[in-house]
């Protein structure tokens, strides 16, 4: 099913004609950090932007600290009433006042064993909050699922709690987690030999790597001292400081902004600038072609002066970078908030006969129920990449088959315009000549050198072409596969929307891990625990909105609808001879376990203002009349497109 055939729109509005993206100007988006920054400029910190607590989605003023800017010095820094949400904070002050008091749940309650604090992407700012949970709630163990910390009692301070005091074990398990070197922890006198025999036992078992225990007795009186071992034999772990002055030059963070450039393309020319291989760069998301953009990226290898010395060589290309700085590690594909969206519509007039006087009135409606009710949480047209005659879902199927010569046929298919790159593909397919076809490829065409100097090296047979792939990023390889992936979601949601309606129903899965089930963070956070399936009883007590249900990316660790529309994926999956596949492409290492996506999506903090067409001529630097023309922003989550919304709004296909 292809972008412009997809059905269904949440309202049956008249919505509008206009034109998008008539320049590069008309459609500016700008990546959200994990902290809800934008990535642009310090001095746009601190606006309205969302974050998440608990899974949950709210509009605050952005208050969580960068990791670079934690000083362990301040006491704050371990306070959990300034880390936390205030909501979050006083679930968890209630639960742990439930274990210290032993409350039984209610009747009819269920007992809490486990509290989500939320999603930290960042793994310094967790470890932050796993110390400041331990240092305030000792009897509390922290655990991590991917980024997501939970809480639970610690049976390790339980089973201390039976041959001491509480507080004796709060204050050992601070000592413990404080690990001051030097330092000494004495238990009070203790005149049974049995309880000073357990503790021994106990402290032996669970931390004698770190610790050693010795009694000693003083005026009749027993007592046990815990002392720290010495630092020389324990094994050495560098500190956050340590790494920063061991890598700065090998990891170095930047912004981009970019113009009519495709994300891969713009990474293939700095790494030739660079001197480095497309791999070296990370970056958290792809970014449309035609807009200007403003993304995260991490370069390996690669000094920030480095780095500053080629600025003037990228702004001829239409590129230029800020806010460089070294870092400790690559970015990952996913770790973004979200985007903020600021759009251009232009030549607007209504649908079918209505008089442009009520062009204002339609436009104001459509926006506002796209606030309210959100859209078609589709898959945009960027995700299946900028070609006409064949799109990147068709080569990640023919890879997901393990097609390895046919997956590169596709990769060289070249396009209908006649430029120098497609000369190249036309000339390989013809004579499978790669070395002759290498020639006549443009050097900053990265991806294709790479496949074509291996299939030169390695020949144009399956161990040829699987070294070909392999020559390319790991994160470009991905791309086709989940591309495919996108493309069955995009059916998936068409279908259960056109048998199932406009509601949840029995066997449906659903988000329970906030009331609104659209979780912001990446689509892998959303795990098998937190998602559930809709029964008969909930579904006739209309237990859970629409917003809540999620529909399964394909993969080979999720679960999948329990009713009509499982038996659609599967025949989907068998209808491309995908029946039996395992979503492994183990020669390429390649693995997709496969996520959940919300079926609707909302935008936030929506802005607009209408301009007449009057209004458009005195800010137009042409003398070509005016039309009307819009004036739109908005935030949307993470791998949300916002061509879908607008869709939505304008109730026709835009790319």
């Amino acid at each position: 099913m292809e972008w412009e055939t997809l059905p269904f729109f949440i309202s049956d509005l008249e919505g509008f004609h206009g034109t998008i993206k008539t320049s590069h100007k008309d459609f500016v988006v700008t990546e959200i950090d994990t902290y809800g920054q934008l990535v642009t400029n310090p001095n746009i910190q601190g606006t309205q932007t969302k974050t998440v607590y608990q899974g949950t989605i709210k509009d605050v003023k952005s208050k969580q600290t960068k990791p670079d800017e934690i000083d362990i010095s301040n006491p704050d820094c371990f306070n959990l009433n300034v880390i936390l949400n205030p909501s979050v904070y006083k679930e968890l002050e209630h639960f742990t006042n439930k274990i210290r008091t032993k409350t039984s749940p209610c009747k009819g309650e269920q007992e809490i064993v486990e509290l989500s604090l939320g999603t930290f992407a960042d793994k310094n700012l967790r470890a932050v909050v796993h110390r400041a949970v331990r240092q305030t709630f000792p009897f509390l163990q922290t655990v991590t699922n991917q980024s997501e910390i939970r809480v639970r009692e610690d049976q390790d301070f339980k089973e201390l709690s039976k041959s001491s005091s509480e507080g004796e074990a709060e204050e050992f398990f601070r000592f413990i987690d404080a690990k001051v070197p030097g330092s000494a922890f004495t238990f009070l006198p203790d005149d049974s030999k049995e309880h000073r025999t357990s503790v021994h036992h106990f402290v032996s078992l669970r931390f004698g790597k770190l610790v050693e225990t010795k009694s000693f007795t003083d005026q009749n009186k027993t007592s046990i001292t815990v002392r720290l071992r010495d630092k020389s034999k324990q094994p050495k772990k560098r500190g956050i400081a340590d790494c920063q002055e061991e890598v700065v030059t090998l990891y170095t963070a930047f912004t981009l902004q970019k113009e009519n450039l495709e994300t891969l393309e713009a990474i293939s020319y700095m790494s030739l600038v660079l001197g480095v291989i497309p791999s070296d760069f990370t970056y958290a998301g792809i970014k449309d072609k035609k807009a200007v953009t403003y993304q995260s990226m991490v370069v390996k290898k690669i000094s920030p002066e480095q780095l500053l010395e080629k600025a003037a060589e990228f702004e001829r290309r239409g590129m230029k970078i800020s806010r460089i700085h070294p870092v400790c590690e690559p970015l990952k594909l996913g770790r973004l908030q979200g985007n903020h969206f600021e759009l251009v519509i232009r030549d607007l007039k209504p649908h079918g006969k209505h008089e442009l006087a009520m062009l204002e009135e339609l436009i104001r409606e459509a926006v506002e129920h796209v606030k309210n009710s959100g859209f078609v949480n589709y898959y945009g047209p960027q995700r299946f990449g900028s070609r006409t005659c064949v799109q990147a879902d068709q080569i990640g199927l023919a890879l997901l088959k393990e097609e390895m010569e046919t997956s590169v046929k596709l990769f060289f298919t070249p396009e209908d315009s006649d430029n120098l790159q497609n000369k190249a593909k036309q000339h390989f397919l013809l004579t499978g000549n790669a070395k002759e076809s290498l020639a006549l490829m443009p050097a900053y065409k990265a991806r294709e050198r790479l496949m074509l100097r291996a299939l030169h090296r390695y020949g144009s047979g399956r161990e040829g072409c699987i070294r070909g792939w392999l020559s390319l990023p790991h994160a470009m390889r991905l791309f086709y596969l989940h591309s495919y992936c996108s493309r069955v979601w995009n059916e998936a949601a068409a279908y259960r929307l056109q048998k199932l309606g406009f509601k949840a129903v029995q066997g449906d899965l659903v988000w329970s891990g906030s009331e609104r089930g659209c979780k912001n963070t990446t689509e892998d956070e959303l795990n098998a625990r937190q998602v559930q399936v809709v029964t008969a009883e909930e579904e006739m007590d209309d237990v859970f909105p629409l917003e809540q249900v999620i529909l399964t990316m394909p993969g080979n660790n999720v679960k999948y609808p329990e009713n009509l529309l499982g038996k659609w994926y599967e025949d989907r999956l068998a209808q491309d001879g995908l029946g039996s596949c395992r979503f492994r492409v183990t020669p390429l290492k390649l693995n997709i376990p496969g996520c959940y996506r919300p079926l609707l999506a909302k935008p936030q903090n929506v802005t607009y203002s209408f301009r007449t067409a009057e209004e458009s001529q005195m800010t137009s630097q042409s003398d070509e009349p005016c039309a009307p023309s819009l004036s739109i922003a908005f935030d949307l989550d993470a791998s949300c497109y916002a061509t879908v919304c607008l869709r939505e709004i304008m109730k026709c296909h835009v790319s």
